[in-house]
């Protein structure tokens, strides 16, 4: 199983437990889907919201879907289906729902496995409730993950900020506290591995929080492993496999291990709706201007936010388009509506042609099923036919242009393109010719205090050391800036203990991508993009730290960063620690970040993976999806 079809799977478990676990060729399963009601606490709605539309539900027989903790009438003649984590407070309301007999049948599944204790409580419950008979199926499904691409994954949405980086690192979080982020990302991990039916060599650096989530995540597949009754990966025994090359690498890294990438300001397509925008669980809020809606100009519910869901499976543009810089987007946008302006004059033509010019969409209908034979008509037939296909285009090509001229107003209003570039030079270790950071942090135009701090911190961690005298001088600038320091001071502190040297790695010139091009061709169209005074960029792909680590553990490499990386396969029979390396390279990875990640350091490893000449895939997970300001947050209460 290749783990970039986790998301796949993740839609065929929850497809499977909507039709009541009956299998599509089973005696048992209908033709017609059964009608049903489904019931969900915060974390089965933030598992369901980025896979399955309302409309996907109701084809699967959802009739309804409501909130475990709201109050719900009864409907006793429909079977109800719950998706909720087994919490002492969640089996206490599903207890209630039975004692009220809110509906004729009820199917359990939980989110993460249920206690004994837990489910002896449901049990007592439903004894007492006298509907023990009405409890059709108890299942732990597994599924304690949100999948937001095909190749990435977050462990929750709701409650993220206990498995912050904060929270990891806070000198006031008590061991126990560390222990129930441990627990929560162990499980996440484990639900990941049993959806793919994999074991993975497991891999992390010493002395930090992905060790500690690494013996704890091998120790738990071992223990299933062993127990033939419970075990989740059926075509995995101890043995058998036990040397097969093909699995997959499950790479552990620690948020410490790079923090410039999570401060970087972004050039492409979905890290900068993430960053800029807030994009949450695949889903953006625009305040759209009435200026960018024709023939809405002085209407006040131009005013109001739209909400677009941003979904790679159904929508194409986005998922070609996401990974590419900006610029290339715009030019993209700019051809489709091209397409869509010049198909829409196809039509408007062929009904001139015909004397229909006025009419409505009707009345052509009318004239095309009484002269069919005509060549126009038949033209005409054809087009009216794909009405539903172009207004969909339509609906896209104003959603990508809503979401692009947000973004572009942020680059120009915050000169987004200088750090961009700037940054890019830096990380890589590039000459900065002659510009100077201290001039940038003193302009009082374009930018915000917090985009001053950000290209200043990447400074600091990737650039040449500094003197007491010249950190005086940039931190001076700052304060005059309106910039906070105190979240430099924790990085500041880290630098001083730690060890933050490592570097981007240029790639090779394959890898060069001109924009200045691409600007230059939008400037010549008739682009809806004003793109004036966005700077024309042209620089070499890089590796960024994480993914040269991928690198080097995919294709066994020696480097100095992994000299030291613990080595875990659960499939032996005795943990070892190292005697069992494979020289052999890696075809699959799922790399996960303990303390958050984001959307470059993922791109990044996408396109390194696309890169190769032997096919390889790789998952991307992270505890949280942070932008860059959430990260400063988080470092102003560790300072």
């Amino acid at each position: 199983m290749a783990v970039n079809e986790l998301r796949r799977k993740q839609i065929e478990s929850i497809k499977l437990m909507m039709n009541m676990y009956q299998t599509t060729g089973s005696k048992t399963a209908s033709v017609e889907p059964n009608w049903k009601i489904l019931i969900y606490d915060h974390y089965g709605q933030d598992i369901i919201s980025p896979l399955l539309t309302v409309g996907d539900l109701r084809d699967l027989g959802v009739t309804l879907h409501l909130p475990l903790l709201s109050d719900r009438e009864a409907i006793p003649d429909v079977p109800a289906i719950y998706l909720v984590v087994p919490s002492s407070e969640n089996i206490d309301r599903i207890i209630q729902d039975c004692r009220n007999q809110l509906y004729d049948s009820y199917y359990l599944s939980f989110i993460s496995p249920i206690s004994r204790n837990r489910l002896e409580d449901l049990a007592m419950g439903t004894i007492q409730a006298n509907s023990v008979s009405q409890i059709s199926k108890v299942y732990d499904q597994y599924l304690n993950f949100i999948c937001l691409e095909n190749d990435l994954f977050i462990p929750r949405y709701h409650d993220v900020e206990m498995l912050s980086y904060h929270a990891l690192n806070s000198a006031d979080t008590k061991d126990t506290d560390i222990e129930v982020i441990r627990d929560i990302l162990v499980d996440s991990l484990f639900s990941v591995l049993a959806t793919l039916g994999t074991v993975p060599i497991i891999r992390c650096p010493r002395g930090n929080a992905a060790e500690m989530v690494a013996e704890a995540l091998d120790k738990k597949i071992r223990e299933n492993l062993r127990n033939s009754r419970t075990c989740l990966f059926s075509g995995d025994s101890v043995v058998a496999g036990q040397f097969n090359f093909q699995r997959p690498l499950l790479i552990i890294l620690d948020r410490s291990t790079d923090f410039a990438t999570i401060l970087h300001h972004t050039w492409t397509y979905q890290a900068l709706v993430h960053d800029l925008l807030n994009m949450e669980l695949n889903r953006v809020n625009i305040q759209e201007s009435p200026a960018n809606r024709e023939g809405e100009i002085g209407n006040v519910n131009a005013q109001k936010p739209k909400c677009y869901d941003l979904n790679s499976d159904t929508d194409s543009f986005w998922s070609i388009q996401k990974g590419s810089p900006f610029p290339n987007v715009a030019e993209a946008i700019q051809v489709k509506l091209d397409e869509y302006r010049n198909s829409e004059d196809d039509i408007k033509r062929l009904k001139n042609t015909m004397g229909l010019e006025d009419e409505s969409l009707a009345v052509v209908n009318a004239t095309v099923e009484k002269s069919l034979a005509n060549d126009h008509t038949s033209k005409l037939s054809s087009a009216v036919s794909s009405l539903p296909e172009l207004l969909e285009k339509k609906k896209s090509i104003d959603m990508h242009t809503n979401i692009a001229t947000a973004l572009l107003e942020h680059i120009k209003n915050r000169k987004l393109d200088t750090y961009f570039e700037l940054e890019e030079k830096i990380m890589s270790k590039s000459s900065i010719g002659e510009v100077s950071i201290l001039d940038i942090i003193a302009d009082p135009t374009g930018a915000t205090p917090e985009d001053k701090l950000r290209l200043f911190m990447i400074y600091y961690i990737c650039g040449p050391s500094m003197t007491d005298a010249d950190l005086e001088k940039y931190t001076t600038a700052l304060r005059n800036a309106g910039v906070n320091l105190t979240s430099f001071d924790y990085i500041k502190k880290m630098k001083s203990f730690a060890k933050m040297t490592l570097k981007p790695v240029v790639a090779s010139d394959s890898g060069k991508s001109s924009y200045g091009q691409v600007f230059s061709r939008i400037m010549k169209s008739s682009s809806k993009f004003v793109m004036e005074g966005v700077k024309n960029l042209a620089f070499k792909t890089k590796d960024l730290p994480v993914t040269r680590i991928v690198d080097a553990l995919m294709e066994s490499k020696s480097i100095n960063e992994i000299e030291d990386y613990r080595y875990f396969d659960p499939k032996l029979l005795r943990a070892s620690d190292g005697a069992h390396h494979t020289k052999t390279p890696y075809q699959e990875a799922i790399v996960f970040i303990v303390g958050g990640g984001n959307y470059i350091e993922y791109q990044n490893l996408i396109d390194y993976a696309k890169r190769q000449t032997v096919q390889k895939h790789i998952t991307y997970g992270c505890s949280e999806l942070m932008t860059a300001s959430h990260f400063l947050q988080q470092l102003e209460k560790l300072g």
